[in-house]
């Protein structure tokens, strides 16, 4: 990007006020504290020298907060599965914003009929695919928890799917307890070893409000140990499990992000970790979650405060409560999508759920996909320079000229459209010559097209799957 480079930015939060989330945030980690449900995790706090443990809970002072945030790496690289660099998050990530597909759904909705069904394998397989295909995708999230699959081993199949069907960055959301290191012994076996130049990001969640239940930190520490970067996140709704307010809300959800930070540097100084949180408001009238206008701006606040910190970020991704891909589903997308990319975003990794992630929805992936190239487009802004303003062709061409066949509109425009093909423009009388098209429907068609692509690439994949298979049938549980 050119240092002459217009490119529109948002900023949200001034230094004044960054400081003081952040003193907000230390004061509920020093008096509020926060619960740590593991023996283990809670002994790596108490010997810190910077925490005191009480009855399950544990208070950290504002030095060793400090210290972990100097500690983590301002960096963490990612890489596809061939070994090459895939992205870059935090300090050398520059203004680019990476998107991922997925995450967790437990249903499918069919793209023709917008009918759900239980999510199965054949989905995993066919949307990794899907999601390998789409350029603007960066990632492949846990798209789904396959039904046709006893849960013992439901992590197991979802990761060989999903490493079976993309060559992109994966990041796991491992379900069950204790069953983290037996996909990282699947994911050894397949690919070999996975520390290296990690292609896969194991994605933990606490319990907000102000709990560090057992699971997570058993798997961060697996993780940590295994040399991968963490995303560690929070989840909350607004007026339920954090305060109504966004003040209070940014506040708490700080003070979590802070001790799932500690808690990596305790287990391992200078481990990599992604910090982020997913807001949301609280639903009184069906007791559920939706994504506002203040949860976008939390969003935003999260992304500066990592970004203050030096610390990677993770944000959310406008998976939403429409009903398929439509006008309120579309909405969220562009309002979460541009803002991010303009924002100090880092990561959007799980893109194509409705109905709050229940139900994943190709279309909306493929919706997605487009969207976020339009908004990576604007991001980028222009170049602003003698050579792009070119006095000497205006002064040429001069009052009534035209520029259709200057050097440079044809250097510059020819044979590249101005914006996706899938709307071609259509003057009135070609859009009723045509029977009146409706967007929506070409979308489907669209989606409908690649989807089969995305099955007849799948397989090429049959033989890695069947050897995963194999693997995943004689694997003995660890103990």
């Amino acid at each position: 990007m050119s240092d002459h480079n217009a490119w529109p930015r948002i900023q949200l939060l001034e230094l004044p006020q960054i400081n003081q989330v952040h003193d907000y945030s230390i004061e509920i980690l020093q008096k509020t504290g926060i619960r740590v449900d593991s023996q283990k995790a809670r002994e790596l706090f108490k010997h810190s020298g910077g925490a005191s443990v009480k009855d399950g809970m544990v208070y950290i002072s504002r030095e060793l907060a400090d210290h972990a945030i100097k500690s983590a790496p301002e960096t963490v690289n990612v890489y596809a599965q061939t070994g090459e660099p895939a992205f870059s998050l935090g300090k050398e990530q520059g203004r680019e914003t990476y998107f991922g597909i997925g995450v967790t759904n437990s249903w499918f909705q069919e793209i023709e009929t917008d009918k759900v069904v239980p999510f199965r394998r054949e989905h995993m397989q066919y949307s990794s695919s899907l999601g390998d295909i789409l350029d603007n995708y960066d990632m492949v999230s846990t798209i789904g928890i396959p039904s046709d699959c006893s849960p013992e081993k439901s992590d197991l199949y979802s990761t060989l799917d999903m490493y079976a069907c993309t060559k992109k960055p994966i990041v796991l959301l491992v379900q069950g307890e204790n069953k983290i290191e037996e996909v990282f012994s699947l994911l050894n076996y397949m690919h070999g070893d996975i520390s290296t130049k990690p292609f896969c990001i194991p994605y933990v969640n606490l319990i907000t409000p102000l709990v560090l239940n057992e699971s997570t930190t058993e798997k961060m520490i697996a993780s940590i140990e295994m040399n991968l970067p963490v995303i560690f996140s929070n989840y909350s709704m607004y007026g339920g499990t954090s305060p109504a307010t966004g003040a209070g809300t940014l506040a708490l959800l700080n003070a979590e992000l802070l001790a799932g930070l500690v808690f990596s540097q305790l287990v391992k100084e200078g481990s990599k970790i992604i910090l982020g949180s997913l807001p949301a408001a609280f639903n009184m009238t069906n007791m559920g979650s939706y994504y506002t206008p203040q949860s976008y701006l939390l969003n935003l606040a999260c992304a500066e405060m990592m970004a203050y910190y030096g610390i990677p970020h993770c944000g959310t991704s406008g998976s939403n409560n429409g009903r398929g891909a439509d006008l309120p589903a579309a909405g969220h997308l562009w309002l979460n999508h541009l803002t991010s990319c303009i924002g100090k975003v880092g990561c959007v990794p799980f893109v194509g759920g409705n109905f709050d992630s229940m139900a994943f929805s190709p279309a909306l992936a493929v919706l997605s996909d487009l969207v976020i190239a339009e908004t990576r487009t604007f991001a980028r802004g222009f170049d602003l320079n003698d050579e792009t303003v070119n006095l000497e062709e205006i002064n040429k061409l001069g009052p009534a000229g035209n520029f259709f066949t200057s050097e440079q509109t044809l250097s510059l425009l020819t044979g590249k459209p101005v914006r996706s093909e899938l709307w071609p423009s259509l003057n009135l009388k070609q859009w009723e010559d045509q029977k009146m098209p409706r967007a929506d429907d070409e979308l489907i068609a669209y989606t409908c097209e690649l989807y089969k692509k995305a099955r007849l690439k799948t397989e090429d994949s049959r033989d890695i799957i069947a050897k995963g298979d194999e693997f995943i049938a004689n694997m003995r549980p660890l103990p």
